[in-house]
């Protein structure tokens, strides 16, 4: 009797769009609030600041899009090219190709005997996508995403910087650096918190080690406005 398939959701199934989604989001919190406090470090006028973030805003998010577009593409390309090379290889050396398979298995812990039939079913079922699976590491779960990756990455990077820049906005020209800072760093910790609770990791050490990195990023670019700007 054959039992139902029992349907599982795992984790690797979110690497698609949770890496592009997470590193967008901490790239606009921490691009966008260091461009913040540096300019404002320099004594700029609010409106300066807020056209300065503003501008960040866009420029990064579509700078995400474009960079994750052609990184995940170019590791798109390359798994096609691959995929080209074993499908001339299946028709031109099938053999080999079996035997491949079959030492891929005696590898992996089966006997001889067992893994050629496993490589004899697997291969009149679907040769390309068992050489895809067993011997290139592909498979349709983690196949790159070109778009996914691109779109994940520029509208949380766009969520990530509007956050700041809302602080920006509302906080009193007194006390923008203050706030901005402060917002930004619990911004962090939530996101990374997030982030690695999606993944499967400790919320604290991942709300640690995003927060750490953050406020020194913040903390350079604000010393960095500071000095240009008594020096200006």
């Amino acid at each position: 009797m054959v039992k139902t398939r029992h349907w599982e959701r795992h984790r690797t199934q979110r690497i698609g769009w949770l890496r592009a989604a997470v590193l967008g989001a901490n790239d606009g919190i921490v691009s966008t609030a260091s461009l913040l406090l540096g300019v404002a470090a320099a004594d700029a006028s609010r409106d300066n600041v807020l056209l300065a973030g503003l501008a960040g805003l866009v420029a990064g998010a579509m700078s995400m899009a474009a960079g994750e577009y052609v990184s995940v593409h170019s590791q798109a390309d390359t798994e096609a090219a691959d995929l080209e090379r074993e499908r001339r290889e299946l028709e031109t050396d099938s053999e080999s190709e079996h035997n491949e398979l079959t030492a891929i298995y005696i590898g992996r812990g089966l006997d001889a005997h067992l893994a050629r039939q496993v490589a004899d079913q697997l291969m009149k079922h679907d040769a390309l996508g068992a050489h895809a699976r067993d011997e290139l590491g592909i498979t349709s779960m983690l196949r790159a995403r070109p778009i996914q990756a691109a779109l994940a990455s520029a509208g949380s990077f766009a969520v990530g910087a509007a956050l700041p820049l809302a602080v920006a906005a509302a906080a009193s020209a007194a006390s923008i650096l203050w706030w901005i800072a402060g917002a930004s760093l619990v911004c962090l910790a939530v996101l990374g918190g997030i982030a690695a609770r999606a993944g499967g990791a400790s919320i604290a050490v991942g709300a640690l080690r995003v927060t750490f990195w953050g406020a020194l990023a913040m903390a350079v670019t604000a010393a960095v406005g500071r000095l240009v700007g008594a020096a200006v």
